[in-house]
């Protein structure tokens, strides 16, 4: 079972909040709740829950500075805030979503599907506290096999955006960044091609250059040309991509 603190300064926020959860999320335990930061902050390290929901702004300790204390990639994070122009602060500070109160059941649905995707894909190298992996993050990982990626963030200029997997049409390194392309925007990721390779589900993800991965499910044609070689164009997608010639095995035969 998923644990969680929740922790909101104000008392009704706070109550409609976990009647939510409630609703939304039945087998959610929520371990404790906090009315400040400081209350927040004992509360994590004593029970050391999957899941936290955190006010911004609380006495004693904000949302972002309970985060620093612990290490922002530790634990699986929602904030809450009266401000929607908070959300590129809160991807910095490791957060996977964040709620403008009045906070929408419609709204903390989505948030819900957010946190499962996560949970499924939590790093036991990555959460300790004090030098200790949470118990609960390592119970997680070791009880749940790897799944592939099904989600990203990704920035668009000064935005951060949530890209399903089953939408990119391709992958593709572009600097330090690699692109992600769906048949509406474009966007920019860290994470390598490499370590997208070891990610994705190999049947719908295939490598067809150095640095460019293709979704199968939206190969539109595949072009041999005797001086460009072979290309795939994608629907979607108005230019062709280059299959470099260690990866044309796999289009000779279509």
């Amino acid at each position: 079972m998923t644990t969680a603190i929740v922790a909101e300064d104000e008392p009704h926020i706070r109550a409609q909040l976990v009647a939510l959860l409630a609703q939304l999320w039945p087998d959610l335990e929520i371990v404790t709740e906090a009315e400040d930061g400081i209350a927040a902050l004992a509360a994590i390290r004593a029970h050391e829950p999957d899941l936290l929901f955190l006010d911004v702004k609380m006495p004693g300790l904000s949302g972002v500075e309970v985060l620093q204390a612990l290490g922002a990639h530790r634990f699986v994070t929602v904030f809450t805030t009266a401000f929607d122009d908070f959300a590129v602060k809160a991807f910095e500070e490791g957060a996977i979503d964040y709620l403008v109160k009045p906070i929408t059941a419609a709204r903390l649905a989505k948030a819900i599907t957010r946190v499962q995707e996560k949970l499924l894909h939590v790093d036991t190298s990555a959460p300790i506290i004090d030098g200790t992996p949470t118990a609960a993050t390592a119970h997680a990982t070791a009880a749940t096999p790897t799944q592939p990626l099904r989600w990203i963030q990704a920035t668009q200029g000064d935005r951060v955006i949530f890209v399903t997997i089953n939408e990119v049409l391709f992958f593709q390194s572009d600097s330090k960044y690699t692109r992600v392309v769906t048949k509406d925007r474009e966007a920019f990721i860290r994470k390598s091609i490499k370590a997208l390779i070891d990610e994705l589900d190999p049947h719908q993800f295939v490598q067809v250059h150095r640095g460019t991965l293709i979704n199968v499910n939206f190969i539109d044609v595949v072009e041999r040309h005797s001086l460009r070689g072979m290309q795939v164009r994608m629907r979607g997608h108005t230019s062709a991509l280059q299959i470099a010639q260690p990866y044309q095995a796999v289009f000779r035969g279509m």
